[in-house]
């Protein structure tokens, strides 16, 4: 776990970095400098966005972190790297050709409910294209096993990029529809810079591309594609069809909840930058003991910090919307229930990095398929009938059930579950301050009490959890900091 905790520790750091930027963002700079229709636009374009984005990338970024290291000489490595940057090009150039001969059908689809969306339709093919070789970058240089700059390109840099241009918005150096344009064209230069970067790790060589296991890369590929859609469309798909279906200022409301629970997840995310590849090692050389070792501790501390967010956001999210424009207070019901279904999607731990690199990968896609179709049916039903609260019921649904099968699954299969008596002690703990503290307030600014509030939480939690010694690798990490 040394590798792990070092650069996860990296990342998490990173990842908070660039929440606390998107979090100014999306909390203050947009709500009061934006109007809830161009920032409902944003949202949705971007959305949209990553939806397409596994189809643009042709599932390479998951296929380089599975195969590269069963390469094991220079030359079928640089064959390999070469040909998953080739790739995404058989779904990107058709793409291009069948948006610009039907863009006035795709458009009209698209803005059916909002006809401001229409204009902005190649924003989201562009972003999409962008998006989806971005992460190919990014896992060429995971698999070097050099995550930090990649994952500060991915949370940080386009944040910070897009504070500047609300700012230069606010000031009038800018129009909304520039700022637009100006947050696509930073996710351009993002790409570029993480290619500049993946390259000067491995520079690709072009000259006698000869990969031994091509069909079995291809097929892969070709699964991912959809594995990815399935995963991303459960996450997104809900910005996407409230902008369907009702006016898309709702997806601005809908957005500032969906990040304040989504701030849950980060440390699933910084971890996973470094344990999906440590998983596929795992796998290939069928270390089954480590691997077991890894799937219970990532669970276990992935769930402590989960939980413990979780508590400070449930026990805080009324003081919070009181600094926020009325507009937006209507979203306490979303945050909880986002909020519940990222706290179990920390229980899994690596899951997805075993399954995606193991050979079952087929059935958990179509498990996948099949909730991804769900999904829609039940955003389809709950959207019209409860608004925003109906897509928060749908997601949750979606991906409780998704977890609950993945889980069984690795168990069945592997022989291994994430769970230990900790995790029921770390629940305990959970619900034990819930509701202990949940109806603790004071008479201040809603600044001034959530920090208060927040310091209260944070000393009971950390106490009980570093007393009872819960997590070894947690605890020990704690000892390591005191004694320095």
């Amino acid at each position: 776990m040394g590798i792990v905790v070092n650069q996860s520790i990296k990342n998490t750091l990173i990842t908070y970095m660039g929440f606390g930027i998107g979090a100014i963002n999306i909390l203050f700079l947009f709500t009061n400098f934006v109007s809830d229709t161009y920032f409902g636009l944003i949202t949705f374009i971007f959305s949209t966005a990553n939806i397409l984005m596994p189809l643009m990338a042709f599932g390479t970024h998951n296929t380089i972190v599975k195969f590269y290291s069963t390469f094991k000489t220079r030359q079928s490595q640089n064959s390999f790297l070469s040909l998953m940057l080739l790739l995404p090009l058989v779904i990107i150039i058709p793409g291009i050709i069948i948006t610009k001969l039907a863009f006035s059908f795709i458009s009209d689809w698209i803005s059916s409910e909002n006809a401001i969306v229409k204009d902005y339709t190649w924003y989201i093919a562009i972003s999409a294209i962008v998006f989806g070789y971005f992460e190919v970058f990014y896992a060429w240089s995971k698999v070097q096993l050099q995550s930090v700059f990649g994952n500060f390109m991915k949370e940080v840099f386009h944040r910070l990029c897009t504070s500047i241009l609300l700012i230069s918005l606010y000031f009038k150096y800018i129009t909304v529809e520039q700022l637009v344009l100006g947050m696509v064209s930073v996710y351009v230069l993002r790409m570029v810079i993480m290619m500049v970067y993946a390259f000067s790790l491995r520079f690709p060589s072009f000259k006698r591309i000869r990969v031994s296991n091509i069909s079995a890369i291809i097929k892969y590929a070709c699964l991912i594609i959809i594995a990815g859609s399935v995963a991303n469309m459960i996450l997104e798909i809900d910005k996407f069809m409230i902008g369907k279906y009702v006016v898309i200022e709702n997806v601005a409301y809908y957005g500032v909840a969906i990040y304040i629970a989504t701030v849950i997840g980060v440390p699933s995310r910084a971890m996973h930058q470094i344990t999906y590849p440590l998983t596929a090692k795992l796998l290939n050389e069928n270390s089954m003991v480590e691997l077991k070792s890894l799937y219970q501790k990532s669970s276990l501390s992935l769930f402590i910090i989960g939980g413990f967010i979780f508590l400070l956001i449930i026990l805080n999210i009324n003081e919070l919307y009181k600094l926020l424009p009325q507009d937006y207070s209507d979203g306490f019901i979303v945050v909880f229930v986002i909020g519940f279904s990222k706290l179990s999607d920390t229980l899994l731990g690596n899951n997805n990095s075993i399954l995606f690199n193991s050979d079952y990968y087929r059935v958990v896609l179509l498990m996948g398929v099949f909730l991804a179709i769900m999904t829609v049916i039940l955003n389809m039903y709950f959207i019209p009938n409860f608004g925003i609260n109906g897509a928060a019921y749908a997601t949750c649904i979606a991906m409780t059930l998704y977890n609950t099968i993945k889980i069984i699954f690795v168990r069945a299969k592997f022989k291994m579950q994430p769970f230990t008596s900790s995790t029921l002690k770390t629940l305990s703990l959970i619900i034990v301050c819930g509701f202990g503290f949940y109806f603790l307030n004071f008479n201040f600014h809603p600044m001034l009490n959530i920090i208060v509030k927040s310091l209260i939480v944070s000393i009971s939690y950390g106490f009980f959890i570093y007393y009872f010694n819960i997590s070894h690798d947690i605890t020990s990490l704690i000892n390591k900091l005191i004694k320095r």
